[in-house]
């Protein structure tokens, strides 16, 4: 191998080549000092914002000027890795940080500066504002999933990381985004409003059995069997499309002011419609509830955004069984 080290610093004799702990390394001849060569430490930074899009810097020195690539640099003495990774940032880009998580520690051999160790730091902007300095041409945001070509593997690695980190976080924003406002998008309980659908039989056998015994619900046990069943089974099986809203509220309405006039006919009173429909309510949620998985916090957010939906549903059900009573004369 290529000697970098001549004489020794500590008694000024040769230097020479040998094996040591099964590799070749540099060693003085007289006193025996091992040189040891180590990857250079380099410090890196994932920063998003609100719109999860992703800081990079075009570089203005070679190696790779021109291109983009995360906030990185050399760490320095007597700074930690992450202090590194932060003053990079704000030499590159004008803004303050705070470190939020460790995302990749990757080996780079660069023909420029040779054997590197890149730790790449997920980091929060606390004050500053973006603008480029230091080495850095231009400072820029872009999509996280529309990024341009990066000067450096270790920086599309840690992209990737921070995506997977933040999964489960953007999945339960989105969803809860959805629900809010109203728009009914893809929602993280759909999941389970499938599993309520293709369980409609057996979720209304189970609701069926306890109507026909509550003391609240007496009148449905001299009805035949046949028609709360089927009505209450068709009504679940359509549950995915009246869950998302707008375009389903005149159906809903119609089928549960229907509902109302036709039970107050049959000589129902108006509390054991209303208590079998809340008897329906909790057999639907707990089948799906017992029939979750639980492995991450994700899972429970399914099961809490599902019960909200199940609720708001059955409100506008209670209300428009209570205005079918009405309309259903004395």
């Amino acid at each position: 191998m290529a000697m970098k080290t001549k004489y020794c610093a500590q008694c000024g004799a040769s230097v020479i080549s040998q094996v040591v702990d099964d590799r070749w390394r540099e060693v003085c001849s007289q006193c025996g000092t091992i040189f040891y060569e180590n990857p250079l430490p380099v410090a890196a930074g994932v920063v998003l914002n609100e719109q999860r899009d992703v800081l990079l810097v075009r570089r203005k020195n070679e190696p790779h000027k021109g291109e983009w690539c995360l906030p990185i640099g050399f760490a320095e003495m007597s700074e930690t890795i992450a202090e590194a990774a932060q003053r990079e940032l704000g030499e590159e880009t004008g803004i303050e940080s705070k470190v939020l998580r460790l995302l990749d520690a990757e080996s780079f051999e660069s023909p420029f500066y040779g054997d590197l160790l890149i730790v790449t730091f997920e980091l929060e902007k606390t004050g500053g504002a973006e603008e480029a300095g230091d080495d850095a041409e231009e400072v820029a945001y872009f999509p996280i999933d529309d990024l341009p070509p990066l000067a450096f593997s270790s920086n599309v690695t840690a992209v990737k990381a921070c995506v997977e980190a933040h999964q489960d976080e953007w999945a339960i924003q989105d969803s809860y985004e959805s629900l809010q406002s109203g728009e009914h998008g893809e929602m993280l309980s759909d999941a389970l409003v499938s599993l309520i659908e293709a369980e409609a039989d057996k979720i209304t056998r189970l609701w069926l059995d306890e109507v026909r015994s509550n003391p609240t619900t007496g009148s449905y046990r001299r009805v035949d069997r046949d028609d709360p069943f089927e009505r209450c089974s068709s009504a679940i099986s359509q549950f995915d499309r009246w869950f998302r809203g707008r375009d389903a509220d005149d159906e809903v309405r119609d089928f549960y002011r229907k509902l109302g006039r036709e039970r107050k006919a049959q000589g129902f009173a108006v509390h054991e419609t209303l208590s079998s429909l809340t008897l329906l309510r909790k057999h639907v949620f707990t089948y799906a509830r017992n029939h979750g998985v639980y492995e991450r916090p994700i899972d429970v957010y399914r099961v809490l955004e599902l019960n909200r939906r199940i609720s708001v549903f059955f409100d506008k059900a209670l209300y428009h069984t209570v205005r079918g009573f009405e309309e259903g004369g004395a």
